[in-house]
């Protein structure tokens, strides 16, 4: 009988400690429900950006993204 017992407090701490190893499921915290060029003006909004105007919140990634580009910084010596 008391086989029995050890054994089955053995099975009961192996399926606890299984237990604590499962992982997580994974998921997105939240979802954008607009899309990125339908945001509100705010204080940090390029000055003239229209919200809805998919086109020159475009152009203005590209700038920005030119901006950041070593190659068009560069000034070039006389």
């Amino acid at each position: 009988m008391k086989f029995r017992s050890i054994v089955l407090s053995l099975f009961v701490l192996a399926a606890l400690g299984l237990a604590g190893c499962t992982e997580k499921p994974q998921t997105l915290a939240k979802k954008a429900h607009t899309q990125p060029w339908d945001t509100p003006t705010s204080a940090y909004s390029v000055p003239g950006f229209k919200p809805g105007d998919e086109v020159a919140w475009e152009a203005q990634l590209r700038k920005r993204a030119q901006g950041q580009n070593e190659y068009s910084r560069a000034v070039s010596a006389p």
